[in-house]
């Protein structure tokens, strides 16, 4: 996913004097390309849990714990704020979009990018239908909406922003993909699986003999990419309430 968001970023014109907010910022492959592409500005890395974090990776990287449903940042702080895959997780997801937008500086970008996932039965693959029809159950009793991101440029819009614009990447399951990112992902959901007898063992291990099958080819989502800018003649205000 990497190279298809910093091309999205590269085209928004990044100056290496922007502050940078990285919500959800995960294994920090994205902040750590912001800190070197801003060397001027800051960044902050933020996300609930920072042990796959490296603080010490850039002099302007700053690596916060928070839990961004709670957290609040001063009117105009950034002038770009990221998010992948992090949204859709979030309870509060539509009032977070809102509040974010407040954290831009005037012609700040925010970039919201969130998976859309194809309803399980329309796979052609039986195996698969069963696996992502057991895998996206298992979202939905956490709470999480994958279905979410078709909104994501109306929620921008509604938040006050404008130049609202959007992208799409699709998702790639099989293909003779050196390493296919779907089998670590469904293998790590596999324990509640098979405990909650969505899946079995025989399932796992079909999935992992068909990945080895050149002719296997699926698109199990849809990464939409939504960005939108703070307009120029905004006024800071206290704090978005």
């Amino acid at each position: 996913m990497d190279a298809f968001t910093i091309g999205l970023i590269e085209d928004l014109r990044i100056e290496a004097s922007w502050n940078c907010l990285e919500l959800g910022a995960g294994a920090g492959s994205i902040a750590y390309w912001l800190a070197e592409r801003c060397p001027d500005g800051r960044v902050v890395a933020a996300d609930i849990d920072t042990r796959y974090l490296d603080a010490g990776r850039a002099a302007n990287l700053d690596v916060q714990e928070a839990d961004i449903c709670q957290e609040d940042y001063a009117p105009g702080s950034f002038d770009l704020i990221h998010a992948r895959y992090l949204f859709c997780h979030l309870p509060t997801r539509d009032e977070l979009i809102r509040r974010a937008a407040g954290w831009l500086s005037p012609g700040g970008w925010l970039v919201v990018e969130e998976p859309y996932h194809l309803p399980a039965e329309t796979s052609p693959f039986p195996l698969v239908q069963r696996l992502l029809d057991a895998y996206q159950r298992k979202y939905r009793e956490h709470g999480a909406d994958m279905t979410w991101a078709r909104g994501l440029p109306a929620h921008l819009a509604r938040s006050g922003l404008s130049e609202v614009s959007y992208s799409g990447n699709l998702g790639r399951m099989g293909g003779g993909l050196e390493k296919d990112r779907w089998l670590p992902l469904i293998t790590q959901a596999a324990p509640d699986l098979i405990a909650d007898g969505l899946i079995t063992e025989a399932d796992l291990t079909a999935f992992s003999d068909l990945l080895k099958d050149p002719a296997f080819i699926d698109i199990p989502q849809i990464t939409i990419s939504a960005w939108a800018r703070r307009p120029w003649d905004t006024p800071n205000v206290s704090r978005i309430e």
